[in-house]
């Protein structure tokens, strides 16, 4: 597993996770776009793809894009998770809005901020249930 910047968020968010939450690092080398991790946590599911970003790009493929534009509108619990390298936040936004932070960036998408993976965790949760609960209604 590389060392870069990328993997030293995925050690911090792994030593940080819940009770109850098992993560899991998936290394893609042949692209496809599917994130980087998978997140289980008392029963709930989520793909996370992990970004560090210099300044307010936000660098993701197409493949990445499609993916997570497509899971996301059938359902899928998917997130992109960011961490400015020269901040301490942790910004979280949901599959769909990945093609707006390829044309906007961090700037010029709305996403949830986090000042911790403790922060970050207690506001995923929500967001998990809610995205679940949409879900099962749908399914109706």
């Amino acid at each position: 597993m590389s060392k870069g910047p990328e993997a030293n968020f995925w050690n911090t968010l792994r030593s940080n996770l819940p009770p109850k939450c098992q993560a899991t690092r998936i290394e893609n080398k042949h692209g496809g776009g599917v994130p980087d991790v998978h997140l289980i946590w008392d029963g709930f599911a989520c793909w996370i793809e992990l970004k560090v970003s210099k300044g307010n790009g936000v660098n993701l493929s197409a493949h990445q894009v499609a993916w997570n534009t497509v899971y996301w509108a059938r359902g899928g619990a998917n997130f992109i998770l960011v961490k400015r390298s020269s901040e301490r936040d942790l910004l979280l936004f949901d599959g769909d809005q990945s093609p707006q932070l390829v044309q906007t960036g961090l700037s010029g998408t709305e996403g949830a901020r986090f000042d911790s993976s403790a922060a970050l965790f207690d506001g995923l949760r929500p967001r998990l249930l809610a995205r679940y609960s949409a879900a099962l209604r749908s399914a109706v």
